[in-house]
């Protein structure tokens, strides 16, 4: 049992009994982000004791890392049991609805949409294969061409004529350095990271930039709360589905002219994640559509989005001024590299953010190859981090504006039980390995669940939702 947060924080004096060492460190992490959230634990939270490498083995991001045709790459750092743990930590916080949580394990959110897209492990280029790892001339940066502009944006990025070619860019990129590469990609507004070590001392993973501490209704008492989605991809609308199996009603709001992206993938993933909620889209560049929006947004009890500061503003909305004025309400803002400047206006999405967390110079420096780790790792452990500290901020009466960046929450999960030197870390290396060898487990995808619903159509409850008193025009 989870008691409600309390707004002046504080442990329960006891803690609860736990499997002994490595097992326990899905539980251990659970604990740690509930207490991070001022939030105390009365009894065992923890999903069922599981060692941290079979849980990345049996969840995907073993097989996910390495290259094609080599064997999958262990990552030593307990990135699946940080998944379960922040998955465990939400499932208690949901009270009457935990079970809704039965069938999903947080380190198999890892491997889910490789799972659903056929995707698999490639070396120095990412599954999903807009991310490449280039050599430079001291050192070596992700580059992320996820969008169609992208490659409009490679000549004044290089200074020079380059075909769109990814071969054509590397050669250019190696007689370059790591910090002018990175420096004028992120003011071009490119997804663009150094490959660095893992910080010595991890960031927090959410920062409260606006926080209000209202007393908490009861949790059985406590009405359903109404999430206004404002994100798009996967790690957004991952964080509204958790949020919807806690009890939310959802509506995921979409721009007319640029719908999410993950529309024109593969369906079934995009299913999983968005069925159930309510779709309405807005023409955004229109007067009647912001005020819609603004509408929406003034009538939600939980609202999260992942765009910069300034895009929303352009909109009429101003989210550290909206949590001021409503103490009730929890804003939760996805970025690459969180709210301050000049961070805010740099662009990430999830495997460019795990390579500057440090994820793949670790695997440097372990096996000597150029790798990404796991499919876009920071997605799926923002979306389940960003869903604990929105439904936290539901249970104590408002949240306030609570920022997670993709590349701080990874960095947060690698710090997490990390040995003290390179020496330790090789040793755990050894010791993971042997334990999968000797369970006789091979790294795998997880099985992608049944889709048993479609996800609704672009617009499909505009009129709907819209025409609903709570949303009058403002």
């Amino acid at each position: 049992m989870v008691a409600a947060p309390d707004p002046r924080g504080g442990l329960a004096a006891h803690a609860p009994t736990q499997a002994p060492g490595e097992q326990a460190l899905a539980g251990d992490y659970a604990r740690s982000l509930l207490s991070s959230l001022g939030i105390a634990v009365s009894e065992d939270l923890a999903p069922a004791a599981e060692h941290p490498a079979i849980a990345a083995a049996r969840g995907g991001l073993t097989v996910l890392s390495g290259c094609a045709d080599g064997p999958a790459r262990l990552c030593p750092l307990p990135l699946a049991s940080c998944a379960d743990g922040a998955l465990a930590a939400l499932a208690a916080l949901a009270g009457s609805r935990r079970a809704a949580f039965d069938d999903l394990r947080g380190s198999d959110l890892l491997g889910l949409r490789a799972a659903f897209n056929g995707l698999g492990r490639n070396g120095a280029i990412a599954p999903g294969g807009s991310c490449h790892l280039l050599p430079t001339a001291d050192g070596a940066i992700a580059l992320n061409l996820a969008r169609d502009d992208d490659w409009d944006l490679l000549p004044a990025w290089l200074e020079t004529a380059v075909a769109p070619d990814w071969h054509a860019v590397a050669a250019v990129v190696a007689g370059r350095t790591m910090h002018d590469c990175v420096e004028r990609g992120r003011e071009l507004g490119m997804a663009v990271a150094p490959r660095v070590p893992v910080p010595s001392r991890p960031p927090p993973w959410v920062r409260g930039i606006e926080v209000w501490h209202e007393a908490a209704p009861p949790l059985s008492a406590a009405r359903r709360p109404r999430v206004v989605d404002l994100s798009s991809l996967w790690a957004g609308p991952l964080c509204s589905h958790l949020l919807q199996r806690a009890g939310a009603e959802v509506i995921k709001v979409e721009s007319t002219h640029r719908p999410d992206g993950a529309r024109s993938g593969p369906a079934a993933f995009f299913d999983w994640l968005n069925a159930g909620k309510r779709s309405v889209a807005l023409d955004l560049r229109s007067d009647p559509g912001r005020r819609a929006l603004r509408a929406l947004v003034a009538s939600a009890d939980i609202v999260i989005e992942a765009s910069r500061p300034r895009a929303l503003r352009q909109l009429g909305i101003d989210a550290e001024a909206l949590v001021r004025a409503r103490p009730g309400l929890t804003w939760i803002s996805i970025s690459g590299y969180g709210r301050a400047e000049p961070q805010a206006q740099w662009v990430a999405f999830g495997d460019d953010a795990g390579v500057g967390a440090g994820l793949s110079e670790l695997m440097q420096r372990l096996y000597g190859e150029t790798l990404f780790v796991g499919d876009a790792i920071a997605d799926p452990l923002t979306g389940v981090h960003a869903a604990l500290a929105a439904w936290a901020g539901w249970c104590r009466g408002g949240g306030g504006l609570l920022a997670l960046a993709l590349c701080d929450v990874v960095r947060h999960c690698a710090g997490f039980d990390r040995p003290a030197d390179a020496g330790a870390l090789h040793a755990r290396l050894q010791r993971w390995q042997a334990r999968v060898e000797r369970a006789g487990l091979q790294p795998q995808l997880p099985a992608p669940p049944r889709v048993a619903e479609a996800a609704a159509a672009l617009g499909a409850d505009t009129d709907a939702v819209l025409a609903t008193p709570a949303h009058a025009a403002c």
